[in-house]
């Protein structure tokens, strides 16, 4: 009942605007008109009406030679708001330093309805490095920045969270078991930082530390991703996470915590 007064209330124009900004959420180069007709199964028409739009507005750019489009800079301007509403505008900075100090890729995410969402990231200068997905959600279960959030969660939202949960298996290393996820969680809370080795993808490994506000209260995570060959466990545990957790310490410093 309630998603039928949902898309009762939802306008289609306005629907279909945000469905074409979020198809440049799926590629890391520029989109022709054709591929996005194709896509979202509508006339060229009607996609060059939106694109016209929102080349207007800034929210995409067009190419004059490729005649391909790609995100403008008013969603830069919305993602910048978008962390210092959360009280995190200060945390790019700090994430600018951890990848002078260990040339790791860092991301700052927050969590909603059980899924972490990456706001920002700075990227290191590897030829082999992993690009973080922006304004995606990712499960949280099997993410480092995740992880980090659920450890101080109470026992109740855990509880709530393993009875709704299928534990879906992304990888042969994703961890299915709401037992051992719950002790990991456990040794999470107690050492300070996540780690998540191939769990989301293969070949890829993550660390993530907590970010607190001036109640305590867990408001986002700052994590490091890359190839899994560079994020072994001893590098990890030994030049990493102290620098992670010393990087969210500091971004908490900023908000009081």
């Amino acid at each position: 009942m309630k998603k039928a007064r949902e898309k009762r209330t939802c306008n289609r124009s306005v629907s279909r605007a945000l469905d074409v900004l979020e198809q440049f959420l799926l590629d890391d180069h520029e989109i022709g008109l054709t591929e996005l007709s194709r896509r979202l199964k509508l006339p060229k028409n009607n996609i060059f009406r939106l694109l016209a739009t929102l080349q207007l507005r800034n929210y995409v750019s067009r190419d004059p030679v490729t005649e391909r489009y790609q995100l403008g800079f008013m969603t830069v301007e919305l993602a910048q708001r978008a962390l210092w509403q959360r009280g995190l505008g200060g945390a790019r900075k700090v994430m600018e330093r951890l990848v002078r100090q260990c040339n790791e890729t860092t991301c700052v995410s927050i969590m909603s309805d059980y899924s972490v969402i990456n706001l920002d990231s700075v990227e290191c200068d590897h030829n082999l490095r992993v690009m973080p997905t922006l304004g995606v959600q990712l499960p949280a279960y099997c993410t480092a920045p995740g992880k980090s959030f659920m450890a101080h969660f109470g026992e109740e939202a855990i509880a709530k969270y393993t009875s709704i949960n299928r534990f879906e298996r992304h990888t042969p290393h994703t961890i299915t078991d709401a037992e051992s996820w719950m002790d990991q969680l456990r040794e999470i809370a107690q050492q300070g930082y996540a780690v998540e080795f191939e769990e989301l993808n293969l070949s890829v490994n993550s660390v993530g530390a907590p970010i607190r506000d001036y109640t305590s209260r867990v408001i986002g995570a700052v994590s490091m991703l890359g190839p899994s060959q560079r994020f072994h466990p001893e590098r990890i545990e030994q030049e990493l996470a102290p620098l992670l957790k010393q990087g969210a310490a500091d971004i908490s410093a900023t908000l009081g915590y």
